[in-house]
């Protein structure tokens, strides 16, 4: 009866751990993007896109050089950039204001608390797949050739 009830013990903890664990995954978060507007990650998020450095960045404004606005949303995605170790004056005169004038929304992660949940390499862009707020899948992105042609491909 013993082994019944701690096995049974074990599989409730199992269980709680798990679904502790799919708490921390899912749990929401909001940034502010170029234009101090808000965006809370939600279930209709598939992709993620994320920059840890402005060499990551770069990738990911190449990759859109032309398109057009709303290209992005379109996929269901959504670009995070960790402006973390910008000083913060050189942020709020000269990088934000020159995000304004891209084609797609930025999401800027100032502290950084949102892109160290999704670990990558910080020369490159972590495409992160997402369903229901779960990650599903994630690689990364060297090439802006590459990663222009995998967001075709998503919106198609």
């Amino acid at each position: 009866m013993k082994r019944v009830a701690g096995a049974v013990g074990l599989i409730l903890l199992s269980g709680l751990l798990h679904a502790q664990e799919a708490a921390v995954v899912r749990a929401p978060w909001t940034l502010l993007d170029q234009f101090d507007q808000a965006y809370t990650l939600n279930d209709e998020l598939h992709i993620l896109l994320v920059a840890r450095s402005m060499d990551g960045a770069k990738i990911l404004k190449q990759a859109l050089e032309g398109k057009t606005k709303g290209y992005l949303e379109a996929r269901n995605a959504i670009f995070v950039a960790d402006v973390s170790q910008m000083p913060g004056l050189i942020a709020t005169l000269f990088a934000i204001p020159a995000m304004q004038d891209y084609t797609y929304r930025v999401l800027l992660d100032r502290q950084p608390r949102v892109v160290t949940r999704y670990p990558g390499a910080s020369d490159t862009v972590l495409w992160v797949d997402l369903q229901d707020g779960l990650v599903k899948a994630q690689r990364e992105y060297s090439d802006p050739i590459e990663l222009e042609k995998a967001l075709q491909q998503a919106g198609q």
